[in-house]
């Protein structure tokens, strides 16, 4: 699952002041629970499911992602924590929580958001206003099911409420 995440990176992140940046997936990270000195980024997105044992498949315009980051300046490499929220299937009664598969386009968007937000917190840089266009491929009608949503358990999806 990294990879599709780690390449859409170095494209956006190859001008970053000469440093190297990495994302790992740790599934252990929490919201507003970065260690000292990491910063974060939350957002959503579209994303497709398929569950493991009916194989019934479904979309949800409300996956949330949350990153977690820091700079090593002495050894200039950056390391980012990225935890995707799972969802489960709605039919099955011992469904299992689902990975979200996201399309290159929509990870390029949220990595594209990543590095405004690496730049502004780790590079001081200025942006200024800035807004990059949301990609959401795939369905984003109809309701969010917040019985089967991680986040929503979990008290942090946008759409809870």
């Amino acid at each position: 699952m990294t990879s599709r995440w780690n390449s859409s990176l170095q494209k956006k992140a190859s001008d970053l002041h000469g440093d190297t940046w990495n994302i790992e997936n740790d599934q252990t990270i929490e919201e507003h629970g970065q260690a000292p000195d990491w910063h974060q980024y939350i957002s959503g997105s579209f994303a497709e499911f398929k569950c493991s044992l009916c194989r019934r498949t479904w979309g949800s315009s409300r996956v949330q992602v949350v990153f977690h980051f820091q700079l090593n300046s002495e050894s200039r490499q950056g390391t980012i924590k990225l935890r995707c929220y799972k969802q489960e299937c709605r039919t099955c009664s011992d469904a299992e929580w689902e990975d979200p598969n996201f399309s290159v386009e929509n990870t390029d968007v949220l990595v594209e958001k990543l590095v405004k937000n690496i730049r502004r917190k780790c590079y001081q840089e200025h942006m200024g206003e800035w807004r990059i266009p949301s990609v959401m491929d795939g369905r984003h009608n109809g309701p969010h099911e917040s019985a089967h949503c991680e986040a929503c358990q979990l008290g942090i999806c946008s759409q809870a409420n």
